[in-house]
């Protein structure tokens, strides 16, 4: 995609509102890809995965593999990343098209389902690995002998409490949510 991802609605005679090319995107479907691309990045997540999944939200068909590679212009190797991670989270869901032996893809377009994803696939096992280390890190402050182990102490309690609260929080996003779920 050759947009820059902060692009801002662009001068609508600029671009025709649908283009004659069924491989080129209409004008709203760049903009919504820039806007997730823009929502990914804030995530940390790669580029591409804002427009691929961009891309399948605002499509109206479920779209190929190499559909997709070709109205986005990136690589085959990071549209099937791309897809892997997102249909991990449920953000894709494959799709059955008559006729056609290729898979095809769609987006998950319900908040609940998209938050209740990434947090199951991607904070959760972030946050049980941070409360093992941590852990690990008490332990090793309670035993470390040097002038700054009150300050390393003190430091790594701050962490539990950050983690605490994380937690804390995300129960809140959950059950704001609709769904309730172990943290």
């Amino acid at each position: 995609m050759r947009s820059s991802p902060q692009t801002s609605i662009q001068d609508p005679d600029q671009f025709s509102e649908k283009s004659t090319d069924p491989d080129q995107l209409e004008i709203i479907q760049r903009e919504v890809i820039a806007l997730f691309v823009n929502g990914v990045r804030v995530l940390g997540l790669p580029k591409s995965v804002g427009e691929i999944y961009g891309l399948l939200f605002i499509s109206p068909d479920p779209l190929a593999l190499d559909v997709i590679v070709i109205k986005l212009e990136i690589s085959k190797g990071s549209v099937s990343q791309g897809l892997r991670f997102l249909r991990n989270l449920g953000a894709v869901k494959l799709v059955y098209v008559s006729g056609d032996r290729r898979d095809h893809f769609t987006a998950e377009a319900e908040l609940k389902k998209l938050a209740n994803g990434f947090i199951r696939g991607e904070l959760n096992p972030n946050l049980e690995s941070a409360t093992l280390r941590l852990d690990e890190l008490k332990a090793m402050a309670k035993n470390h002998n040097s002038p700054n182990s009150d300050f390393f102490q003190e430091r790594i309690k701050r962490i539990g409490n950050w983690r605490r609260r994380g937690g804390m929080l995300l129960k809140i996003v959950n059950k704001f949510l609709g769904k309730t779920t172990r943290f």
